[in-house]
């Protein structure tokens, strides 16, 4: 499907029946749609087909069907899991920005230390289903990593 009716797909759940049908043929809300994309680097796709993208714009595209939503909270399950490491930067970048702009939370699942260090301030490291440890980013220590990854 083309990249503006994968973003509104993210509005399927306000719409009825006939107007989720009739956005198939001719995208409804388009704006809405052209706004998220814009703030994710993609206005110029909006009538590609989605599968023709690359990883790291697939992602920016789930990004903009989020923002399309307008939500309070935004739930990322690896997020960069399948990108290169800059594509990954460049993601993580865009979505903290954009979580800070429009006063909204992110709950973002990483198993990258690293990216979690430098992208959030407050880091909960769960191990077998069970709170390990639930610090402010600078205060992550060598030691609650270790008892973390240990077994």
């Amino acid at each position: 499907m083309p990249v503006i009716h994968n973003v509104l797909s993210g509005k399927l759940h306000e719409w009825g029946l006939f107007k989720s049908l009739f956005s198939l043929i001719f995208p409804q809300e388009k704006n809405l749609a052209y706004d998220a994309l814009k703030r994710v680097g993609l206005e110029d796709k909006a009538f590609e087909k989605t599968r023709n993208l690359s990883g790291g714009e697939k992602q920016r595209v789930a990004i903009a069907r989020v923002l399309v939503q307008k939500p309070k909270i935004i739930l990322a399950d690896e997020p960069v899991s399948s990108l290169d490491p800059v594509r990954a930067e460049d993601i993580l970048q865009m979505l903290t920005s954009i979580v800070k702009e429009d006063n909204m939370t992110l709950l973002c699942c990483l198993h990258s230390i690293e990216f979690a260090k430098k992208y959030f301030n407050r880091i909960i490291g769960l191990k077998e289903g069970k709170i390990c440890f639930d610090v402010a980013t600078e205060n992550l220590t060598e030691n609650l990593l270790k008892n973390l990854y240990s077994y």
